[in-house]
């Protein structure tokens, strides 16, 4: 391994550490309440390395939004995709979102908590959000459309899974899941009678 090729693993190595170090910290803790000092202890990289990774603690915020969001689309999908019969299908999301409301470190809606923190003032934060919870948006929306459904309910499958979100980090309670699912059964229920 030559010279360069080392130094490159090493600051991917580094940056995978401060990534899961603020992950956790700006998860369970808020993002203003957590310093690049919180970050350096708990990932074990040096202040120096973290500056060079991440010149402002908004690139650290942005990184940590992205990860978050390819991992937790790809959980959701995985979840899914045990489910063949289409309409379950759009059922499963509540089901998913109830397993990740029961985790015992659940804090809510990593999305929802950054931009009620930083929304106004970070326009990077604002784009990983919005960006999120339009992929999150037109997932529904592939699902509707798979079920011969029409669009229109893939906004409404959304704010109900958005507000269970909003519940669930609010009361520490997984039922809001449910309570949302039961709604969404009954929209596609009156949609295939009427149709």
């Amino acid at each position: 391994m030559d010279i360069t090729s080392a130094r490159e693993q090493a600051l991917a190595q580094a940056r995978e550490q401060a990534l899961d170090a603020a992950e956790e910290l700006f998860y369970a803790r808020g993002i203003q309440t957590v310093g690049m000092d919180d970050i350096r202890s708990a990932s074990g990289v040096s202040l120096k390395r973290l500056y060079q990774l991440f010149p402002a603690k908004e690139l650290l915020v942005e990184a940590y939004l992205e990860r978050r969001d390819i991992r937790w689309r790809r959980w959701l999908a995985e979840h899914v995709d045990r489910y063949a019969e289409p309409e379950r299908r759009i059922l499963a999301v509540f089901d998913w979102l109830r397993l990740w409301f029961e985790e015992p470190d659940f804090r809510g809606c990593a999305w929802i908590n950054s931009y009620g923190e930083l929304g106004a003032t970070s326009p990077r934060v604002t784009v990983q959000v919005r960006a999120h919870k339009k992929a999150f948006r037109d997932y529904l929306g592939g699902l509707v459309t798979d079920a011969g459904l029409p669009d229109s309910l893939a906004d409404q499958v959304c704010l109900l899974a958005e507000g269970a979100m909003v519940t669930a980090g609010i009361t520490r309670e997984a039922a809001a899941a449910g309570h949302a699912a039961a709604a969404a059964a009954a929209l596609i229920s009156s949609l295939r009678r009427a149709g």
